[in-house]
């Protein structure tokens, strides 16, 4: 026998793996490979549950061979094994109902133990509540776990269907440059020196976006890819600093031609995936109207809760706290918690209040409905018209619970949007097995920037404008809209996208009013408006964001369960323990110097 932990497969080939036995299999020998799950020694016999990524199914080991178990009685959790012997049924009553090979075993003949393991930090076991920095630092312990590599292939499974799908529909996969110029708009960018190029730099994509509309200018008509961006940003739950995108780029379309394509492609991946057969189309919604109804650009419509303006019924009342608020341009709304007047008490009330307050609202007004009247702390400040007129408007009834916002639309709105969300989950109004599809259009083309005091876009500086508010380019900036479209699922953006500049003029336009002079634009982005000149499809496309996309299709609210290495908060790698520092050779290389060392030797 060799030596414990150097045995090799010499003169084996798996024939199957673990999972894939059934009762059809019964009397056939096979030779099988994976991970010790478990060991049960019994004295007489001795069970091993041997994992691969296709499930797990249990070996035995009688004590006629004493060789053999005694062998057997070595293995630990994690050794990775190997084994030839004979599939046979379980004995009546070791019918094992919760494992999918549960009523056969391998009775072993012969085992190589290929790979001794330590004892591992964790155990290998589904839905593991250990802490995620532990798990991330082990993370090719924690990819074994059945449930990671289901998610894992739960990705390629959709990748796989995107590549079909638009395969079938012409479009043609084309790679995009990794490194790329930076630009003024790409303030996110990471960044790479240049080794031949002193002082110089490249930057990693943020999406291949001016690529893939040149690829239109090429005459490639439609393109996709499965791109790797980045971003240096902050992360969030569903955010990572390296991401992957299905890219598109359609040309001679206009935006029905794209949402129905991408509804046929959603409908494929969730018919195939799910076995759920979505109704399509999808809902469309104005931007505005999604404002004003849900106050989010990404409203979650599996429950109601929609907001509510009382400005024209409050612009007079004499409460300063609405009075003031509508003076200064901004708004009073309201959301109705119908029916859980019961459910939501004063502390609760209290501690919606400081929820609001996270949204930089200055406070949460309430009225408690009830079969005597109505409870509230700003009844006092309302004449009984005005009360009477803002329960009529809410649709209110006793039981019910009023939850009023007054500021800065955008506060109001955010709150809002933001506390409908939380009372829906607070109190079970979300069906968490409904999907509900919603295109949200027409967004502003721009939004003004505070702090630059100027106007940015929205999307980015290609997206075009809408034909009949072009005239309002000049005038009033912020009056025109996109030809941009997001795809939205329960609350969550999966992707977006929008109909593209494809005009010299019109861009050198777009630029201008996003503060470029001529000279300026051209130094940054003349490739593209020369290309412009040449003859240009109308084109536009979409991007989703992958990781997303799969996350909500497994029914998780954490990304970094469908990456296989990703990120944490600081956007470094716990296994790795990248980023690191460079050798400073490199670095002299690169022509690049430390600032702190720098100031250090200074």
């Amino acid at each position: 026998m060799a030596e414990i932990g150097f045995e090799t497969m010499a003169g084996w080939k798996r024939s199957h793996k673990c999972g894939m036995l059934t009762k059809e299999n019964i009397g056939e020998t096979v030779t099988l490979t994976g991970f010790t799950n478990s060991v049960r020694n019994l004295g007489g016999l001795i069970f091993i549950n041997l994992r691969d990524i296709s499930g797990i199914i249990q070996l035995t080991f009688d004590n006629d061979d004493v060789a053999l178990c005694e062998k057997a009685a070595k293995v630990r959790g994690e050794y990775v094994l190997a084994v030839q012997g004979e599939v046979k049924a379980r004995g009546e009553g070791a019918v094992n109902p919760n494992m999918p090979t549960g009523e056969i075993e391998i009775m072993v003949r012969e085992l190589r133990i290929l790979s001794v393991a330590q004892t591992p930090p964790f155990y290998i076991e589904e839905n593991s509540d250990v802490k995620e920095e532990l798990r991330l630092k082990y993370r090719y312990l924690d990819l074994r776990r059945p449930d990671m590599q289901r998610n894992i292939m739960l990705r390629h499974r959709v990748v796989k269907i995107a590549r079909d799908f638009f395969d079938a529909n012409g479009f043609l996969e084309i790679e995009t440059p990794m490194l790329i110029k930076s630009t003024p708009e790409g303030a996110r960018d990471y960044v790479v020196p240049s080794r031949v190029h002193p002082g110089s730099f490249y930057a990693l994509p943020q999406s291949p976006q001016l690529y893939k509309q040149i690829l239109m200018i090429s005459g490639m008509d439609r393109y996709f890819q499965i791109a790797k961006c980045f971003r240096d940003e902050d992360l969030r739950a569903d955010r990572q600093p390296e991401f992957t995108q299905i890219d598109m780029e359609l040309s001679f379309v206009d935006m029905d031609d794209i949402l129905s394509i991408n509804e046929a492609f959603l409908k494929r991946v969730w018919k195939e995936v799910k076995g759920i057969d979505l109704e399509t189309p999808f809902l469309r919604m104005p931007y505005a109207e999604a404002m004003d109804r849900f106050g989010s650009d990404k409203p979650d419509m599996r429950f109601g809760l929609e907001l509510t303006d009382l400005s024209d019924l409050v612009a007079e009342c004499g409460f300063q706290v609405f009075t003031g608020a509508i003076a200064g341009g901004g708004s009073v709304r309201a959301i109705n918690a119908k029916g859980l007047g019961d459910k939501i008490s004063r502390k609760n009330l209290d501690a919606l209040t400081e929820f609001v307050k996270t949204y930089r609202a200055k406070g949460l007004a309430w009225m408690k409905i009830n079969a005597d009247g109505i409870q509230s702390p700003v009844a006092k400040f309302l004449d009984e018209a005005t009360l009477n007129a803002v329960v009529e408007r809410m649709n209110g009834e006793v039981g019910d619970v009023i939850l009023i916002v007054a500021d800065k639309n955008k506060v109001v709105y955010d709150a809002l949007g933001a506390l409908r969300c939380e009372i829906a989950k607070q109190h079970g109004l979300i069906d968490e097995n409904d999907y509900k599809f919603l295109w949200v259009t027409d967004f502003p083309l721009l939004e003004y920037d505070e702090e630059e005091n100027r106007f940015v876009a929205m999307h980015h500086p290609f997206t075009s404008p809408k034909t009949e508010d072009l005239p309002y380019l000049d005038t009033d900036p912020g009056r025109v809209r996109a030809n941009a479209y997001d795809i939205i699922l329960n609350g969550v953006e999966l992707g977006g996208g929008s109909m593209r500049i494809y005009n010299t003029d019109l861009q050198e336009k777009m630029l201008g009013v996003l503060g470029f002079t001529k000279e300026r634009a051209w130094e940054q982005f003349g490739f593209l408006l020369e290309a412009f000149k040449y003859g240009t499809p109308p084109h536009g496309g979409l991007a989703y964001g992958l990781d997303r996309l799969v996350m909500l299709i497994a029914g998780l609210d954490n990304i970094r369960e469908i990456i296989a290495f990703p990120k944490v908060q600081n956007a470094s790698e716990l296994m790795s323990s990248a980023p690191s520092g460079i050798d400073p050779r490199q670095m002299a290389e690169l022509h690049i110097a430390h600032v702190a060392e720098k100031k250090k030797e200074e």
